[in-house]
């Protein structure tokens, strides 16, 4: 049984945006007003040993921790910084333990940044983009712009801590120019993006995107976007930037071992803790349905190996064979891999169905592959 090799711990459960899209904290899911706002010293002390405990029984040689929230700042970078320590820590000798924290650098400083960057956390950005104007549903709760401090907290990362830079995160939105978005992100100088399709489903479809019909057929906002974007990324004579979507589906259309949740069929390794202690899934599911999330685990009473064993988890780890029929017989299906999981959604019959961005994916897959096929043409010349 594949360990999981990513934990997402939620470092504090509340956020300081109130982002107007957001799936977590306005979407089906309810089950954070019942949490407490910060994870406490027994949860993340517990949370420690069950990680070092998991990482020990499968002998791992490395793990992924990753700060989470809400906004994680919000519980204090010297928190942050010591229970990365402790994590490392309690890890088995021979288990390296990267770090990262997803913020929407508000409230990054001088100081934070050097406290994180000192215990070796790296700093992952959320936006909507590189300009003011594709930022506007980034709100706080008094309905103030986000952007003047969040472009203040990437441009001072950048700056004064390229080695603790990891990136940026960007959901992608079909309405803005992908040209200019992507351009705009270059000049924040992330060493890598990540562009995700907005967390929607057959039930309730992201914006653009029709709720009847099937997969086949349907427009393709998203893929073109997406398409747009890898052409100026791939034409650009040299690596601006990672970007993973693209550089995984290069990977498997060439038959290189490599998934992301978005594409591939390798089983997704991640695990969340939340600030109660309960063990959930990846928090994507919240876009579901209320508890779509929940296991009835918690790090008290249960292992990261009783977590392997859920029913749910076990059905996100089941590649191909958690796939609808269509997705099987697909010729594309070991790049796409189906798609995100909480995208096939349907609430008529679970995730039993190719994802909500079929048309997309499949408009993307098949422009990289035009693509690579045409380089390696040039190459035989």
């Amino acid at each position: 049984m594949p360990a999981f090799g990513q934990f997402i711990v939620k470092m504090h459960g509340r956020c300081n945006l109130a982002c107007r899209y957001c799936y977590l904290y306005a979407g089906p899911d309810h089950t954070w007003r019942g949490r407490p706002a910060a994870a406490a010293p027994a949860v993340l002390d517990r949370t420690a040993h069950r990680i070092a405990e998991h990482a020990a029984a499968h002998g791992l040689r490395e793990a992924a921790l990753v700060l989470h929230g809400g906004e994680p700042l919000l519980a204090g970078a010297g928190r942050l910084a010591a229970f990365a320590d402790r994590v490392r820590a309690l890890a088995p000798a021979g288990c390296t333990v990267h770090t990262t924290v997803q913020t929407n650098a508000t409230l990054l400083t001088e100081a934070r940044t050097a406290t994180l960057a000192r215990h070796g956390i790296r700093i992952g950005i959320s936006l909507d983009g590189g300009l003011a104007a594709h930022n506007t549903q980034r709100t706080d709760h008094a309905g103030r712009p986000s952007w003047p401090a969040a472009s203040r907290g990437a441009r001072l990362l950048a700056d004064r801590h390229p080695d603790a830079y990891a990136g940026i995160l960007t959901v992608v939105d079909p309405r803005t120019d992908p040209v200019e978005m992507y351009e705009s992100l270059l000049a924040l100088r992330p060493p890598a993006l990540d562009l995700l399709l907005p967390h929607g489903n057959w039930t309730n479809p992201p914006p653009g995107l029709p709720r009847a019909g099937t997969a086949s057929g349907r427009p393709t906002p998203y893929g073109d976007w997406l398409t747009t974007v890898f052409d100026r990324w791939w034409r650009s004579g040299r690596r601006e930037t990672r970007i993973r979507l693209f550089e995984e589906c290069i990977a498997l259309l060439l038959g290189l071992p490599a998934a992301t949740e978005s594409l591939g069929l390798d089983p997704v390794d991640a695990i969340v803790v939340e600030t109660d202690g309960a063990i959930e899934q990846v928090d994507s599911l919240k876009s579901a349905y209320d508890t779509a999330a929940a296991t009835g685990l918690d790090i008290f009473r249960h292992t990261f190996d009783d977590a392997l064993r859920h029913p749910g988890v076990a059905a996100r780890r089941a590649g191909a064979d958690a796939l609808a029929a269509t997705c099987r017989a697909c010729p594309l299906l070991t790049v796409c891999g189906g798609g995100h999981y909480a995208h096939r959604y349907r609430a008529e019959n679970g995730f039993a169905n190719p994802s909500v961005y079929c048309a997309d994916l499949e408009r993307l897959v098949r422009h990289v592959a035009a693509r690579l096929s045409d380089a390696t043409a040039g190459e035989r010349r």
